[in-house]
């Protein structure tokens, strides 16, 4: 059986038999730096997803969609691995204006390493990419397990990915998971290094996690769990 359809069954989140789309997202993919080669393999999770739990998904790397009209097809936008410069400013201002008229983001792990010249991004996503060690090991210290990106969770969960520092953190941010830097090598944060968080910003939702850049991340029932419950949240 599919590992996807093993976790939909395990997290009781599949959908009725005519498997109609009660929601829409669009996952947005687009780099002008770093390349994830595992953005393929994360966009066929995501779609699976849906597929599974009533959420329509349109995917892109096309920042031409970028537009008012557009927009309003969605009730959430997934920057998924996203660097560097991917919107021009009419489009910057396009994105501003769906998210205060009450729509969704969601930021997987290089979203933080996208648009450092727009402020105001900043803000949405939380914090802004600031280097990262070797991929390996380390305990997540999960700080809240009633939200939906966690409850099924316990307060510790070990994984393997590769663990960003930040800078630039929005202090409104409520976190939800602590990189523990006691159990890994490289990471600059301190005691206090956020991984995970959401927060309602300018109108709209956002939630982020610094998890994502394995291929196997996309087959742990817990982490597609946790990007489910961000994608339900905002």
């Amino acid at each position: 059986m599919n590992k996807l359809v093993i976790a939909a069954l395990i997290f009781g989140t599949i959908v009725g038999c005519s498997g109609k789309a009660e929601k829409r997202i669009l996952v947005f993919s687009k780099t002008e730096g770093f390349y994830h080669e595992v953005i393929p393999k994360g966009i066929e999770a995501i779609q699976k997803l849906g597929a599974l739990n009533g959420i329509e998904v349109d995917t892109t790397k096309d920042a031409s969609w970028f537009t008012d009209e557009n927009l309003k097809k969605y009730s959430a936008v997934i920057f998924f691995n996203t660097t560097g410069d991917v919107l021009n400013h009419y489009q910057q201002a396009d994105f501003e204006r769906y998210i205060q008229a009450g729509g969704g983001y969601v930021g997987v792990h290089s979203a933080a390493d996208t648009e450092y010249d727009w402020p105001w991004y900043n803000h949405l996503v939380g914090a802004y990419f600031n280097g990262h060690p070797k991929r390996q090991n380390a305990k997540i210290q999960v700080l809240n397990t009633n939200h939906e990106s966690t409850k099924r969770m316990s307060e510790t969960w070990v994984r393997f990915d590769e663990w960003y520092n930040y800078r630039d953190m929005n202090k409104d941010v409520t976190v939800l998971m602590n990189l523990d830097e006691t159990t890994c090598e490289g990471g600059t944060n301190g005691k206090k290094h956020p991984i995970a968080w959401y927060h309602e910003y300018d109108g709209g939702k956002s939630f982020y996690t610094g998890g994502g850049h394995t291929d196997a991340s996309y087959e742990e029932p817990l982490f597609l769990q946790h990007i489910l419950g961000g994608i339900n949240y905002v």
